[in-house]
């Protein structure tokens, strides 16, 4: 049995039009690095409809944006610094367009009072999913055969030495 490799990205930008692009190739870059091709599309367009929007109506245009991967679903979250921005209000269009492409989203405030917005990808069944193995490989010790036991050849005996062989036919 194998299970999936876990993954984590973090990634602060400070967000400008000619930075949405250049984020979301970014963020593709590291999917593909996971091995998660199938995915990048849909996380692309995502992140250039959130960046859009928080440019457009954030006060405040820094932005963090983390990716974790657990081996089924692939979250990817924004988190703005702005406690002014309201997404019931300011982000509904984006909001809309992100629930029509993702399997799961969703919006929260934290501690600081910051906007957490986030989207999920699932993984199709069938898709190449990276995997490890559960089971670790073996060591040098346990993949070795023993040795053969040899038989010992029987030494001389020294010179000067009593011969046992003489001394038991007089």
């Amino acid at each position: 049995m194998e299970t999936a490799v876990p993954c984590y990205y973090h990634l602060d930008v400070e967000v400008s039009p000619e930075r949405v692009g250049q984020v979301s190739r970014i963020l593709a870059a590291h999917l593909r690095y996971w091995d998660l091709d199938n995915l990048a599309d849909p996380v692309r367009r995502g992140a250039e409809l959130l960046l859009r929007a928080i440019h457009q109506h954030a006060s405040n245009r820094h932005t963090s944006i983390e990716m974790w991967w657990n081996g089924q679903h692939l979250i990817t979250a924004f988190g703005d610094d702005d406690p002014d921005l309201r997404p019931d209000q300011d982000l509904r269009s984006c909001l809309a367009d992100i629930a029509a492409m993702s399997d799961g989203w969703g919006c929260c405030t934290s501690d600081r009072g910051s906007t957490i917005i986030w989207f999920t990808q699932r993984a199709r069944s069938g898709e190449r999913v990276p995997r490890v193995p559960l089971t670790p490989a073996p060591t040098l010790r346990q993949g070795l055969p023993l040795p053969r036991p040899l038989p010992v050849a029987r030494l001389a005996a020294p010179a000067g030495a009593p011969d046992d062989t003489l001394e038991g036919s007089r």
